[in-house]
């Protein structure tokens, strides 16, 4: 009977400390599963936007950033118009006419590599990636073509004396194609680190936002030389 009665005694004394140890310790941790987001800190900004929030933090900083170059190029042509507005004779009699033609196929050239962007992107995003290296090497080309055709251009104005110091006509012309230019070269610059890039397999299906993000502003500067062969060659 002592015996039963110790082990009664024991076994009381074990759940004891059971049910203590389980009000003390509560549930357990919860751990949660890293994000799969597009902003899972990606150096390389290569996540998708598909999953998460409705606009990934490198969407939205390409549309801060392109906003403050909208402003930029405002400002620019804003000064062209005051200059070609107040001027009687526009362009100067002794100063060389721009290439309209030539300008205006380049400018196709130009419309035509958006188009191959799109595509390039579309077969990104559905796991084509040879499709995809192939078409971002055309718009590469298309690029390289378009500043291309830009610089002999300038060399043939600079050559029939229209330079940056041929008054307000030279000085408007080359700053406000040249920004352009340089912006479109910075472009063609970024294409190449996302060609190399898909070259390696670095963009998937579900993870393309660095050339989402390359696309974007590849469709600004192709957007934007429309406004300025028509303000500037045409105008």
């Amino acid at each position: 009977m002592a015996a039963e009665a110790t082990d009664t005694v024991i076994e009381d004394v074990v759940d004891g400390v059971d049910e203590v140890s389980t009000l003390t310790e509560g549930p357990p941790p919860f751990y949660p599963e890293p994000p799969d987001g597009p902003d899972d800190g990606d150096p390389h900004g290569d996540d998708d936007g598909s999953s998460g929030s409705s606009i990934t933090n490198a969407r939205l900083g390409m549309l801060m950033f392109l906003g403050a170059e909208t402003m930029f190029f405002a400002g620019l042509i804003g000064a062209f118009l005051v200059f070609r507005v107040s001027s009687e004779i526009w362009p100067p009699p002794t100063l060389p006419r721009l290439p309209v033609e030539v300008t205006g196929i380049n400018t196709l050239f130009l419309l035509y590599s958006a188009l191959i962007m799109s595509q390039a992107q579309r077969a990104i995003r559905t796991g084509r990636q040879q499709r995809g290296v192939r078409l971002l090497l055309g718009t590469v080309l298309l690029g390289i073509i378009f500043l291309a055709i830009q610089g002999y251009e300038w060399m043939q104005l600079i050559g029939f004396g229209l330079t940056l110091s041929s008054g307000v006509y030279g000085a408007t012309f080359y700053t406000l194609i040249g920004c352009h230019g340089l912006h479109v070269l910075g472009a063609v610059i970024w294409l190449l680190s996302v060609l190399a890039r898909t070259m390696q397999g670095r963009y998937t299906p579900r993870r393309y936002i660095g050339a989402a993000v390359c696309g974007m502003y590849w469709y600004y500067v192709v957007a934007l030389w429309p406004v300025l062969y028509v303000l500037v060659y045409l105008y």
